[in-house]
């Protein structure tokens, strides 16, 4: 059975739901897993290097980062043979030195099987990656959405998400992540583009754009 794909959610979300619709139309195609990396492993590095930073700063991190491996690939192996100084000369901060070092090892270990990772489920994906220091609940449901392009993803923690929901169904306070659980019910299986159009009604930079 073929795997459903996110125009075809689009038009489902839209036909369940006029709020849904109503975004649908305003922001048009959703691109949700459109920017996926080459590479799980760099977009997780990524990821980590651009936690709680504006966009600028961070992609001036990442860049130094990348520069360090003079455009080899940066594979697992490569992170641990060139340890937590050279790393630091980046500018990264020490707690996200050691969070790359930490992914770099359980890959390495098998811990984070990256390699065969598709071949899980979301919850046991977001348990393997949450067992690396520094990567959460978020930052694993995103690489779920935008470097997987799982579908029903429902990130509740986002604040933008939350903002978003509370903007497009006229709520008067953004509601609380357990609060807003239950309402992704009625947009299963694609609570992912659901999240995304929710993104859309605070008119803000989606996490993997």
């Amino acid at each position: 059975m073929p795997k459903p794909t996110v125009l075809e959610a689009e038009r489902e979300l839209s036909r369940r739901d006029a709020v849904m619709r109503r975004l649908v139309e305003a922001a048009g195609p959703c691109t949700l897993g459109s920017r996926r990396q080459r590479d799980h492993f760099g977009a997780l590095v990524r990821a980590i290097v651009f936690q709680q930073l504006a966009g600028k700063a961070a992609l001036a991190i990442h860049t130094r980062f990348v520069g360090l491996f003079d455009g080899e690939r940066i594979d697992p192996e490569a992170v641990l043979a060139a340890g937590h100084a050279r790393l630091r000369t980046a500018g990264l901060s020490e707690a996200k030195a050691m969070s790359i070092l930490d992914l770099a090892t359980k890959v390495t270990d098998g811990t984070v099987p990256l390699r065969g990772i598709s071949r899980y489920g979301d919850d046991a994906i977001v348990e393997r990656l949450s067992s690396v220091r520094g990567i959460g609940t978020w930052t694993a449901e995103m690489f779920l959405m935008f470097q997987l392009g799982r579908l029903d993803v429902w990130p509740v923690d986002d604040f933008g998400v939350r903002k978003g929901y509370a903007n497009a169904y006229g709520l008067k306070e953004m509601p609380k992540p357990r609060e807003l659980m239950p309402s992704g019910d009625r947009f299963r299986p694609y609570r992912s583009v659901a999240a995304w159009y929710c993104w859309r009604a605070v008119d803000t930079l989606t996490p993997g754009s």
